[in-house]
């Protein structure tokens, strides 16, 4: 018995050590840093920094179009995702399913400061894309694809896309293919089957799938900022310029739990409305 609990602490030990260490005492530091107007001896307790937020409308501007186009974003890559899952899942070949997960995975060998350049070599004025255009007549002179809303929420819509379709692989495939037939053989439309059968039962997955993609267009920092352009404000930015350019830690530290905040709420919010929780969706 004794030494069954020593091995359990001993395989707890360094994830407790990750989790205390790199997560909880930074947090704990930024979240007192948060409430703090300075650093040292000097320094007094305030929330000045969090009515900062509220008195400054370019900041809550920006906080609610974050949370709008990682809403977006989201829906947009489950609705991508969903047919690819349920092709690699339920159509494809044993091995083909192999092969595609591994075309979808294939991106992710570099790094995504390298893939988000590769789409600025494709759609910028001189790029490929209008290179094409302009050979084949299509367009008189090139057009600038970058540095828009749509360019940004296809690039994050790139990123993401593997994190949807796992999960929705996963749902999909422990999906009894005989309640399809059934319902097929009793005269359901296909739209029915996948409202009443399909959907329903992906349901986690989705869910998961959702929270994961959201939780990375919420914090992604390099996509919006070099996809969208300086017209394509972010809360990452903000934070990054409190943090780095203003060398305000504190309104940055605020900045930082605001978008925390906003994150948990959505999540939660979701899971109300979807009439799950969270510990089932995570198994």
């Amino acid at each position: 018995m004794r030494r069954a609990r020593l091995g359990f602490w001993l395989f707890l030990a360094p994830v407790l050590a990750w989790l205390v260490l790199l997560i909880i005492l930074p947090h704990l530091d930024l979240l007192i840093m948060s409430l703090r107007d300075g650093s040292g001896a000097r320094a007094a307790w305030t929330l000045q920094n969090y009515a900062n937020f509220f008195g400054e409308p370019i900041y809550w501007l920006t906080f609610v179009r974050t949370a709008m186009y990682s809403i977006i974003t989201t829906a947009i890559t489950f609705l991508l995702a969903m047919p690819v899952a349920f092709y690699i899942a339920k159509v494809a070949r044993v091995r083909l399913q192999g092969f595609l997960l591994t075309l979808l995975l294939l991106p992710f060998w570099v790094s995504e400061l390298v893939r988000i350049y590769g789409w600025m070599i494709l759609l910028r004025e001189s790029g490929v894309v209008n290179f094409a255009l302009l050979k084949l007549g299509v367009i008189d002179a090139p057009i600038e694809m970058l540095y828009n809303d749509a360019t940004m929420i296809m690039g994050l819509v790139y990123t993401s896309m593997l994190f949807m379709v796992v999960p929705l692989v996963s749902a999909v495939e422990s999906l009894d293919d005989s309640l399809i037939e059934a319902a097929h053989d009793l005269g359901a439309g296909r739209a029915v089957i996948w409202w009443r059968i399909i959907l329903p039962h992906c349901k986690p997955g989705i869910t998961s799938g959702s929270i994961v993609v959201f939780m990375l267009c919420l914090g992604n920092y390099l996509t919006p900022n070099l996809m969208g352009g300086k017209n394509s404000l972010w809360f990452t930015e903000q934070i990054y310029n409190q943090f780095i350019a203003s060398f305000n830690w504190n309104q940055g530290a605020a900045f930082g739990f605001l978008l925390l905040a906003l994150s948990s709420a959505i999540i939660w919010l979701g899971l109300k409305l979807s009439g799950q929780k969270l510990g089932e969706v995570a198994s």
